[in-house]
């Protein structure tokens, strides 16, 4: 199992705040094997050594700079902290506070060293994290599986999850006619039903909330009905999984549900797109990053869809006006990145996507609240 620890917006909206000499952003691969855990402290050693010497370079304060390379080195020797791992881990860290996440996307090795932390990569993974659990539920066992890129999927253990709805309920058979006030027939074995799939919901509120991830239903009628109307957790796929979940394997419904995660990710793509032509109809919608960095800044920005993978050197000042340079370095922290930072701050929806789903070819589009 994954051990993930994928940030809500409350805490991305913190690191957005920050802004101070000497913020330290690291993002390397890990992985859940033991050895792979291993290489990962080596590389996150490595990256502090590579972020320590940037900062060297900036001249930051001696006091300021022990205290970042105490709490790196403190992450590095946490013994406990390593045994459970996800398969990529992001660390922040400014010499008041370090913050890190276990995050179930693989991203590349970077380290970013400026006066605010690197948020970008982090978003990609709030916005569309690739992995799933599948609720495989029928009237005769309940099993939670992970599903994860490029990794067997595996059932989890859920505790106190009911293993089959007759149990739960008490009884031998949930088809069970005895009279028991209105508990018999066909409307007694739906209350059954129901009040298994409450059961079911119940147990899986402490591993999903919070967490962001999809989960998706392979089950069959009624249970499928049933259970919908009973979820609480938001992330809950509109699709099913169709057929007996008791006939497919762990790798079957993972192979199901990569559809489905797919069409997700559509969805969200598509309505933005859609709400994007609606918005250029009022005049508040943007493609200039220019124009995306003042809406920013003026807080105008009410979602902004970002390339990934696009990397454009440079400023923006108080004003919101871009300068645009050749290089990276601690004080150019990235036109993009910044952006994006000023938008979360102001409450703005964000979604990282690849560039082909942009609505035209430039490293952002944005919706605007009001009319600039």
């Amino acid at each position: 199992m994954l051990h993930v620890d994928i940030p809500s917006v409350a805490e991305i909206r913190q690191l957005a705040e920050v802004q101070a000499p000497g913020c330290v952003s690291i993002y390397l691969p890990t992985g859940t094997l033991a050895a792979d855990s291993a290489q990962a402290r080596i590389e996150l050693r490595n990256s502090r050594d590579e972020a320590l010497g940037i900062l060297r370079e900036t001249e930051l304060e001696r006091g300021r700079l022990g205290l970042i390379t105490e709490a790196l080195d403190d992450l590095i020797d946490d013994e406990p902290f390593w045994i459970y791992q996800a398969r990529s881990l992001a660390v922040f860290v400014d010499g008041d506070h370090l913050t890190s996440f276990r995050l179930p996307n693989e991203l590349p090795s970077r380290v970013d060293v400026s006066d605010r932390f690197l948020l970008k990569p982090l978003l990609r993974t709030v916005t569309f994290a690739q992995t799933a659990f599948v609720l495989a539920l029928s009237q005769n066992a309940a099993r939670l599986v992970e599903i994860v890129p490029d990794t067997a999927a595996e059932t989890i253990k859920v505790p106190d999850l009911p293993t089959d709805a007759a149990s739960h309920v008490g009884k031998s058979s949930i088809k069970d006619r005895a009279p028991s006030r209105r508990l018999q027939g066909s409307e007694g074995q739906k209350v059954r039903l129901r009040q298994y799939a409450r059961g079911v919901d119940q147990a899986l509120r402490p591993l999903l909330t919070g967490s962001g991830i999809p989960l998706i239903l392979a089950t069959t009628q009624p249970l499928d009905g049933i259970y919908r109307s009973v979820n609480s957790y938001p992330g809950l796929a509109p699709r099913s999984i169709e057929g007996n979940p008791e006939e497919l394997s762990d790798q079957q419904l993972a192979e199901a549900a990569r559809p489905i995660l797919d069409e997700i990710y559509a969805e969200q793509v598509q309505d933005f797109t859609d709400r994007f032509h609606t918005y250029a109809s009022q005049g508040r919608a943007l493609t200039d990053l220019s124009d995306i960095a003042r809406a920013a800044t003026a807080g105008a920005i009410e979602v902004i869809a970002f390339d990934i993978d696009a990397v454009v050197n440079g400023t923006v000042d108080e004003l919101g006006a871009i300068t645009l340079e050749d290089t990276d370095t601690a004080e150019n922290y990235g036109v993009v990145d910044e952006v994006i930072r000023r938008a979360v701050r102001a409450d703005a929806g964000v979604l990282a996507v690849r560039a082909d789903d942009l609505p035209a070819q430039t490293p952002a589009a944005a919706l605007l609240r009001f009319k600039l």
